[in-house]
Protein backbone atom coordinates (compact mmCIF):
# COMPACT_ATOMS: atom_id res chain seq x y z
CA UNK A 1 0.00 0.00 0.00
CA UNK A 2 3.13 2.17 0.69
CA UNK A 3 4.66 2.42 -2.72
CA UNK A 4 0.79 3.64 -4.31
CA UNK A 5 -0.35 5.89 -1.62
CA UNK A 6 1.58 8.97 -0.41
CA UNK A 7 2.91 9.31 3.08
CA UNK A 8 0.61 11.72 4.60
CA UNK A 9 -2.57 9.81 3.02
CA UNK A 10 -1.45 6.75 4.99
CA UNK A 11 -1.22 8.56 7.85
CA UNK A 12 -5.20 9.53 7.44
CA UNK A 13 -6.15 6.20 6.84
CA UNK A 14 -4.18 5.52 9.58
CA UNK A 15 -5.86 7.94 12.60
CA UNK A 16 -8.98 6.95 11.12
CA UNK A 17 -8.62 3.79 12.00
CA UNK A 18 -9.93 1.89 15.79
CA UNK A 19 -7.15 1.20 18.26
CA UNK A 20 -7.46 -2.58 17.59
CA UNK A 21 -7.20 -2.36 14.07
CA UNK A 22 -4.11 -0.14 14.61
CA UNK A 23 -2.76 -2.82 17.01
CA UNK A 24 -2.97 -5.33 14.10
CA UNK A 25 -1.47 -3.91 11.36
CA UNK A 26 1.91 -2.98 13.59
CA UNK A 27 1.99 -6.69 12.79
CA UNK A 28 1.79 -6.38 9.15
CA UNK A 29 5.84 -4.74 8.68
CA UNK A 30 8.68 -3.14 10.20
CA UNK A 31 8.34 -0.08 8.66
CA UNK A 32 4.48 0.38 9.76
CA UNK A 33 5.13 -1.12 13.62
CA UNK A 34 8.26 1.71 13.39
CA UNK A 35 5.28 4.14 12.09
CA UNK A 36 2.80 2.98 14.67
CA UNK A 37 4.80 2.56 17.28
CA UNK A 38 6.60 6.23 17.15
CA UNK A 39 5.52 8.97 19.90
CA UNK A 40 4.78 11.20 17.13
CA UNK A 41 2.01 8.91 15.67
CA UNK A 42 1.15 7.90 19.15
CA UNK A 43 0.46 11.81 20.31
CA UNK A 44 -1.37 12.65 17.28
CA UNK A 45 -3.67 9.88 17.80
CA UNK A 46 -4.22 10.79 21.29
CA UNK A 47 -4.93 14.01 20.32
CA UNK A 48 -7.37 13.45 18.15
CA UNK A 49 -8.64 10.56 21.03
CA UNK A 50 -9.08 13.14 23.08
CA UNK A 51 -11.35 15.62 20.71
CA UNK A 52 -13.55 12.13 19.65
CA UNK A 53 -13.55 10.72 23.11
CA UNK A 54 -17.47 9.37 23.54
CA UNK A 55 -17.26 7.58 26.99
CA UNK A 56 -16.80 8.93 30.28
CA UNK A 57 -14.82 7.22 33.23
CA UNK A 58 -16.23 7.76 36.72
CA UNK A 59 -14.37 6.05 39.98
CA UNK A 60 -16.09 4.76 43.18
CA UNK A 61 -15.02 2.88 46.09
CA UNK A 62 -16.10 -0.57 45.77
CA UNK A 63 -16.70 -1.75 49.54
CA UNK A 64 -17.95 -5.50 48.86
CA UNK A 65 -16.49 -7.89 49.11
CA UNK A 66 -13.27 -5.41 50.12
CA UNK A 67 -12.94 -2.14 49.97
CA UNK A 68 -11.46 -1.78 46.16
CA UNK A 69 -11.37 1.24 43.97
CA UNK A 70 -13.18 0.17 40.76
CA UNK A 71 -14.09 2.33 37.89
CA UNK A 72 -17.01 2.99 35.16
CA UNK A 73 -17.40 3.29 31.59
CA UNK A 74 -20.25 5.66 30.15
CA UNK A 75 -20.74 5.47 26.69
CA UNK A 76 -22.39 9.22 25.86
CA UNK A 77 -24.53 8.68 22.58
CA UNK A 78 -24.26 12.25 20.39
CA UNK A 79 -27.96 13.24 21.02
CA UNK A 80 -29.58 15.57 23.61
CA UNK A 81 -32.62 13.85 24.54
CA UNK A 82 -33.58 12.96 27.57
CA UNK A 83 -33.55 9.22 27.78
CA UNK A 84 -31.55 7.91 30.40
CA UNK A 85 -31.42 4.33 27.75
CA UNK A 86 -28.84 6.45 25.47
CA UNK A 87 -26.40 5.82 28.36
CA UNK A 88 -24.34 2.50 28.16
CA UNK A 89 -22.65 1.53 31.36
CA UNK A 90 -19.95 -1.30 31.75
CA UNK A 91 -17.45 -1.79 34.41
CA UNK A 92 -13.94 -1.52 33.49
CA UNK A 93 -12.09 -4.34 34.91
CA UNK A 94 -8.85 -5.05 35.79
CA UNK A 95 -6.38 -7.94 35.88
CA UNK A 96 -7.83 -10.20 38.16
CA UNK A 97 -3.73 -10.89 39.84
CA UNK A 98 -4.25 -7.35 41.17
CA UNK A 99 -7.86 -6.09 41.28
CA UNK A 100 -7.93 -6.53 45.16
CA UNK A 101 -4.47 -4.96 46.30
CA UNK A 102 -4.20 -2.60 44.24
CA UNK A 103 -5.09 0.81 44.62
CA UNK A 104 -5.24 3.76 41.93
CA UNK A 105 -2.87 6.32 42.14
CA UNK A 106 -4.91 8.42 39.26
CA UNK A 107 -6.14 8.22 35.03
CA UNK A 108 -4.08 10.00 32.73
CA UNK A 109 -5.00 9.86 28.93
CA UNK A 110 -6.10 6.74 29.09
CA UNK A 111 -3.26 5.36 31.82
CA UNK A 112 -3.79 3.92 35.09
CA UNK A 113 -1.10 4.01 37.29
CA UNK A 114 -1.30 1.73 40.35
CA UNK A 115 0.08 1.24 43.72
CA UNK A 116 0.19 -1.72 46.70
CA UNK A 117 2.72 -0.60 49.14
CA UNK A 118 5.80 -0.16 47.74
CA UNK A 119 4.94 -1.44 44.48
CA UNK A 120 3.63 0.81 40.82
CA UNK A 121 2.73 -0.27 37.74
CA UNK A 122 1.71 2.16 34.92
CA UNK A 123 -1.31 0.12 32.85
CA UNK A 124 -2.58 0.40 29.32
CA UNK A 125 -6.10 -1.20 29.61
CA UNK A 126 -6.63 -0.28 25.71
CA UNK A 127 -3.98 -2.57 24.78
CA UNK A 128 -3.49 -4.80 27.94
CA UNK A 129 -0.08 -4.01 28.96
CA UNK A 130 1.93 -2.66 32.13
CA UNK A 131 5.38 -1.80 33.30
CA UNK A 132 6.17 -2.60 36.87
CA UNK A 133 8.31 0.31 38.50
CA UNK A 134 11.16 -0.35 40.43
CA UNK A 135 10.92 0.39 44.00
CA UNK A 136 11.22 3.57 45.22
CA UNK A 137 14.45 4.67 46.97
CA UNK A 138 12.96 6.86 49.70
CA UNK A 139 11.16 4.71 52.56
CA UNK A 140 7.65 6.71 53.90
CA UNK A 141 8.64 7.06 57.40
CA UNK A 142 5.21 9.07 58.25
CA UNK A 143 3.25 10.19 55.10
CA UNK A 144 3.08 9.45 51.52
CA UNK A 145 1.35 11.74 48.90
CA UNK A 146 1.21 10.52 44.96
CA UNK A 147 0.64 11.76 41.88
CA UNK A 148 1.16 11.10 38.21
CA UNK A 149 1.17 13.63 35.36
CA UNK A 150 2.02 13.92 31.64
CA UNK A 151 5.12 16.30 31.10
CA UNK A 152 4.05 17.36 27.41
CA UNK A 153 7.40 19.31 27.02
CA UNK A 154 9.34 16.13 26.99
CA UNK A 155 6.72 13.49 26.14
CA UNK A 156 7.13 11.65 29.49
CA UNK A 157 4.64 10.49 32.11
CA UNK A 158 6.42 10.77 35.45
CA UNK A 159 4.87 9.89 39.09
CA UNK A 160 5.78 11.96 41.85
CA UNK A 161 6.06 10.88 45.53
CA UNK A 162 5.89 13.84 48.34
CA UNK A 163 7.25 11.46 51.61
CA UNK A 164 6.75 13.59 54.49
CA UNK A 165 9.17 12.26 57.20
CA UNK A 166 7.52 14.02 59.95
CA UNK A 167 4.00 14.62 61.31
CA UNK A 168 5.05 18.34 62.20
CA UNK A 169 5.48 19.80 58.28
CA UNK A 170 6.70 23.29 59.61
CA UNK A 171 10.01 21.28 60.85
CA UNK A 172 11.20 19.44 58.45
CA UNK A 173 10.74 19.73 54.44
CA UNK A 174 9.22 16.66 52.79
CA UNK A 175 11.45 14.29 50.72
CA UNK A 176 10.50 14.45 46.83
CA UNK A 177 11.38 12.04 44.37
CA UNK A 178 10.28 11.31 40.61
CA UNK A 179 10.04 8.18 38.28
CA UNK A 180 10.05 9.22 34.13
CA UNK A 181 8.73 6.37 32.27
CA UNK A 182 10.94 7.76 29.70
CA UNK A 183 14.17 7.81 31.95
CA UNK A 184 13.16 4.49 33.61
CA UNK A 185 14.45 4.97 37.45
CA UNK A 186 13.09 7.08 40.55
CA UNK A 187 15.51 10.42 40.79
CA UNK A 188 15.44 12.29 44.03
CA UNK A 189 14.90 16.01 43.25
CA UNK A 190 14.77 19.31 45.38
CA UNK A 191 11.26 19.55 45.09
CA UNK A 192 11.10 19.78 48.82
CA UNK A 193 12.54 22.12 49.09
CA UNK A 194 9.52 25.06 47.44
CA UNK A 195 7.18 22.64 49.76
CA UNK A 196 5.27 25.61 51.50
CA UNK A 197 5.58 25.52 55.03
CA UNK A 198 2.96 24.55 57.23
CA UNK A 199 0.93 23.18 53.90
CA UNK A 200 -0.87 19.42 54.36
CA UNK A 201 -2.29 17.64 50.92
CA UNK A 202 -5.84 16.66 51.38
CA UNK A 203 -6.12 12.83 51.66
CA UNK A 204 -5.60 12.49 47.87
CA UNK A 205 -7.44 8.52 47.85
CA UNK A 206 -10.46 10.90 48.11
CA UNK A 207 -9.43 13.58 46.48
CA UNK A 208 -7.20 12.58 42.91
CA UNK A 209 -4.59 15.42 42.09
CA UNK A 210 -4.92 16.16 38.63
CA UNK A 211 -2.86 16.73 35.64
CA UNK A 212 -2.28 19.94 33.55
CA UNK A 213 -0.14 20.76 30.98
CA UNK A 214 2.78 19.32 32.42
CA UNK A 215 1.44 20.63 36.28
CA UNK A 216 0.08 18.23 38.73
CA UNK A 217 -2.54 19.77 41.28
CA UNK A 218 -3.65 18.58 44.83
CA UNK A 219 -6.03 20.07 47.22
CA UNK A 220 -4.33 21.64 50.04
CA UNK A 221 -4.54 23.32 53.04
CA UNK A 222 -2.53 25.06 55.58
CA UNK A 223 -2.86 24.19 59.14
CA UNK A 224 -3.35 27.87 60.40
CA UNK A 225 -6.12 30.50 59.79
CA UNK A 226 -5.40 30.79 56.07
CA UNK A 227 -7.61 27.87 55.05
CA UNK A 228 -7.30 25.95 51.58
CA UNK A 229 -5.38 26.63 48.44
CA UNK A 230 -4.03 24.71 45.50
CA UNK A 231 -0.74 23.33 45.56
CA UNK A 232 0.99 22.71 42.27
CA UNK A 233 3.86 21.13 41.39
CA UNK A 234 5.54 21.95 38.02
CA UNK A 235 6.88 18.10 36.03
CA UNK A 236 9.56 20.57 34.14
CA UNK A 237 11.27 22.86 37.04
CA UNK A 238 9.76 20.40 39.45
CA UNK A 239 9.36 23.86 41.87
CA UNK A 240 6.02 23.81 44.29
CA UNK A 241 3.69 26.62 44.35
CA UNK A 242 0.61 27.66 46.51
CA UNK A 243 -2.68 28.82 44.74
CA UNK A 244 -5.13 30.69 46.50
CA UNK A 245 -8.53 30.16 45.91
CA UNK A 246 -10.46 32.63 44.57
CA UNK A 247 -11.33 35.75 46.63
CA UNK A 248 -14.21 35.18 48.64
CA UNK A 249 -16.03 34.39 52.12
CA UNK A 250 -14.04 30.75 51.96
CA UNK A 251 -14.12 29.67 55.73
CA UNK A 252 -11.27 27.97 57.20
CA UNK A 253 -10.43 24.20 55.39
CA UNK A 254 -12.72 25.00 52.88
CA UNK A 255 -13.71 22.07 51.11
CA UNK A 256 -12.68 22.12 47.58
CA UNK A 257 -12.16 19.62 44.60
CA UNK A 258 -10.46 20.41 41.47
CA UNK A 259 -10.42 18.78 37.86
CA UNK A 260 -9.84 20.21 34.10
CA UNK A 261 -12.97 22.20 32.44
CA UNK A 262 -12.24 22.78 28.66
CA UNK A 263 -8.72 22.57 29.29
CA UNK A 264 -8.95 24.47 32.31
CA UNK A 265 -8.24 24.07 36.45
CA UNK A 266 -11.11 23.89 37.78
CA UNK A 267 -12.36 24.30 41.22
CA UNK A 268 -15.68 23.42 43.01
CA UNK A 269 -16.13 25.00 46.20
CA UNK A 270 -18.30 23.83 48.25
CA UNK A 271 -20.04 26.34 51.38
CA UNK A 272 -22.48 25.27 54.18
CA UNK A 273 -25.36 25.98 56.22
CA UNK A 274 -24.82 27.99 59.19
CA UNK A 275 -21.65 28.27 61.65
CA UNK A 276 -21.42 24.83 62.39
CA UNK A 277 -20.84 24.23 58.93
CA UNK A 278 -23.67 21.49 58.90
CA UNK A 279 -24.71 20.09 55.95
CA UNK A 280 -24.02 21.29 52.20
CA UNK A 281 -25.96 24.25 51.01
CA UNK A 282 -24.82 24.84 47.42
CA UNK A 283 -21.02 25.09 45.71
CA UNK A 284 -19.70 27.25 43.17
CA UNK A 285 -17.64 26.19 40.17
CA UNK A 286 -14.74 28.34 39.22
CA UNK A 287 -11.76 27.91 36.17
CA UNK A 288 -8.57 29.70 36.08
CA UNK A 289 -8.55 31.59 32.94
CA UNK A 290 -4.62 32.30 33.20
CA UNK A 291 -2.17 29.67 34.85
CA UNK A 292 -1.01 30.79 37.95
CA UNK A 293 -2.81 33.80 37.87
CA UNK A 294 -5.03 34.07 41.04
CA UNK A 295 -7.19 37.31 39.66
CA UNK A 296 -8.07 34.67 36.93
CA UNK A 297 -10.39 32.82 38.63
CA UNK A 298 -13.86 33.09 37.33
CA UNK A 299 -17.10 32.00 38.68
CA UNK A 300 -18.91 29.47 36.15
CA UNK A 301 -21.98 28.93 37.78
CA UNK A 302 -23.66 27.94 41.67
CA UNK A 303 -25.11 25.02 42.17
CA UNK A 304 -27.75 24.35 44.44
CA UNK A 305 -27.42 21.37 46.67
CA UNK A 306 -30.84 21.73 49.23
CA UNK A 307 -32.13 19.20 46.53
CA UNK A 308 -30.59 15.91 47.18
CA UNK A 309 -27.61 16.65 44.99
CA UNK A 310 -24.57 16.41 46.98
CA UNK A 311 -21.01 16.28 45.37
CA UNK A 312 -19.72 17.38 41.44
CA UNK A 313 -17.82 14.59 40.10
CA UNK A 314 -16.76 16.30 36.90
CA UNK A 315 -17.29 17.34 33.52
CA UNK A 316 -19.35 16.17 30.72
CA UNK A 317 -18.28 17.23 26.53
CA UNK A 318 -22.15 19.30 26.59
CA UNK A 319 -21.06 21.12 29.51
CA UNK A 320 -23.41 18.81 31.98
CA UNK A 321 -21.87 18.04 35.20
CA UNK A 322 -22.14 14.52 36.76
CA UNK A 323 -23.43 15.21 40.23
CA UNK A 324 -24.11 12.95 42.65
CA UNK A 325 -27.58 12.66 44.30
CA UNK A 326 -28.67 10.99 47.30
CA UNK A 327 -32.02 8.68 46.94
CA UNK A 328 -33.83 7.14 50.42
CA UNK A 329 -32.51 3.50 49.67
CA UNK A 330 -29.38 4.71 47.84
CA UNK A 331 -27.21 6.66 45.72
CA UNK A 332 -26.93 7.64 42.07
CA UNK A 333 -25.25 9.46 39.25
CA UNK A 334 -26.84 11.94 37.68
CA UNK A 335 -26.01 14.45 34.63
CA UNK A 336 -26.68 17.79 35.83
CA UNK A 337 -27.56 20.88 32.90
CA UNK A 338 -26.39 24.22 35.15
CA UNK A 339 -28.43 26.90 32.76
CA UNK A 340 -31.98 24.55 33.53
CA UNK A 341 -31.04 23.69 36.39
CA UNK A 342 -32.73 20.04 35.46
CA UNK A 343 -30.83 16.68 36.00
CA UNK A 344 -31.13 13.01 34.52
CA UNK A 345 -30.59 10.27 35.90
CA UNK A 346 -28.23 7.86 34.57
CA UNK A 347 -29.46 5.04 36.02
CA UNK A 348 -25.67 4.39 38.11
CA UNK A 349 -25.49 3.21 41.59
CA UNK A 350 -22.42 2.05 43.09
CA UNK A 351 -21.55 3.67 46.33
CA UNK A 352 -21.51 7.40 48.00
CA UNK A 353 -17.83 7.02 47.93
CA UNK A 354 -17.39 8.71 44.44
CA UNK A 355 -14.31 10.76 43.69
CA UNK A 356 -13.52 11.67 40.34
CA UNK A 357 -14.86 11.94 36.68
CA UNK A 358 -13.02 12.59 33.48
CA UNK A 359 -14.02 11.77 29.50
CA UNK A 360 -11.75 8.09 28.85
CA UNK A 361 -8.97 8.00 25.73
CA UNK A 362 -7.59 5.13 24.13
CA UNK A 363 -3.93 5.32 23.85
CA UNK A 364 -0.96 3.29 22.02
CA UNK A 365 0.84 4.12 24.68
CA UNK A 366 3.47 0.90 25.97
CA UNK A 367 2.27 -0.52 22.42
CA UNK A 368 6.44 -1.06 21.96
CA UNK A 369 7.14 -2.73 24.89
CA UNK A 370 7.01 -6.66 25.67
CA UNK A 371 4.03 -7.86 26.62
CA UNK A 372 5.88 -10.83 29.25
CA UNK A 373 4.20 -9.11 31.92
CA UNK A 374 0.70 -9.63 31.08
CA UNK A 375 1.40 -13.32 30.13
CA UNK A 376 2.51 -14.04 33.33
CA UNK A 377 -0.16 -12.46 35.03
CA UNK A 378 -2.26 -14.40 33.73
CA UNK A 379 -4.70 -12.37 32.53
CA UNK A 380 -7.98 -13.64 31.72
CA UNK A 381 -9.01 -14.31 27.72
CA UNK A 382 -12.25 -13.23 28.39
CA UNK A 383 -11.53 -9.43 29.07
CA UNK A 384 -11.57 -7.74 26.59
CA UNK A 385 -10.21 -3.81 25.37
CA UNK A 386 -12.54 -0.81 26.05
Amino acid sequence: MTEYLPYDVLLEILHRLPLKSLIRFSCVSRSWNSLITSPAFINSNLTRSHSNSNKLIVKYLDVTPHVVDGYELIHEEDNDNNDSSSEQIQELEFPSSFRCNFQIVSYVNGLFCLYEQSRYIVWNPCIRKFIALPKPSVTASFACYLAFGFDSRTNDYKLVRIVLQSKNISAKKPLVEVYSVNEGYWRLTSGGDSFPAGVYISDWSLSTAVSLNGVVYFAAYYCDVRGSIVLSFDLGDEVFRAISLPKGNFRFEADIDISVFKGLLSLTCYEYKGERCIGVKCCSVFVMKECGIVDSWTKLFTIDLSRQLCRVLGFRKNDHLLVQKKLLLGWELCSYDPESQQGKTLGFCRSPYYSFADNYVENLFLLDKPNDAVSKRKVSKKRKCM
